[in-house]
């Protein structure tokens, strides 16, 4: 049970699709990174998003990546994590690093716009693999293999004798 004065929530878009990890125990690790809005604008009235690194843990016993399986780049989501510190010893410095740990996701769209977000990167992606097919060279006829009409002289290059040929 986590301690609730040690959680905090934020939505955000997701700068990625999740990046899935999967552990010898058979659990997961989910990597993803979220646009979040800062509280205030700057002179110019923009406001300012910083790209936060979020994991989380998929138990072994859960089929495929649970809810993660479920969210994509773009989509708009909420996230209530837990700020954990590792610390460890790397090259004789000690080291501390800060990790997000998500403890709940909340989707914020409707299913019918994070599917259609989807469909649409999938149909850039193709019109992109069409364009660049269409670019790429003729493929070239492979030649047959020449036979090598002058062994002798090819023996006399090599320094640890004959060669030898084989011939499908």
């Amino acid at each position: 049970m986590s301690n609730p004065n040690s959680t905090a929530s934020v939505i955000g878009r997701l700068a990625n699709d999740p990046k899935v990890f999967e552990n010898k125990d058979g659990s997961k690790k989910v990597m993803l990174t979220a646009f979040v809005d800062r509280g205030y604008t700057d002179r110019q009235g923009n406001r300012i998003s910083d790209a936060l690194p979020f994991e989380a843990f998929v138990r072994a016993e859960t089929q495929g990546i649970g809810p993660f399986a479920h969210v994509h780049k773009g989509d708009l989501v909420g996230l209530s994590y837990e700020p954990r510190l590792n610390r460890y010893t790397k090259n004789g410095a000690e080291v501390f690093e800060v990790k997000l740990e998500i403890q709940n996701i909340s989707f914020l769209e409707s299913r019918a716009t994070t599917q259609g977000r989807l469909a649409e990167r999938v149909t850039k992606a193709e019109a992109q693999n069409q364009n660049l097919q269409a670019q790429a060279p003729a493929p070239v006829a492979a030649a047959a293999p020449v036979a090598v009409a002058h062994a002798s002289a090819v023996d006399e290059q090599l320094p640890f004798g004959r060669a030898t040929t084989s011939h499908n």
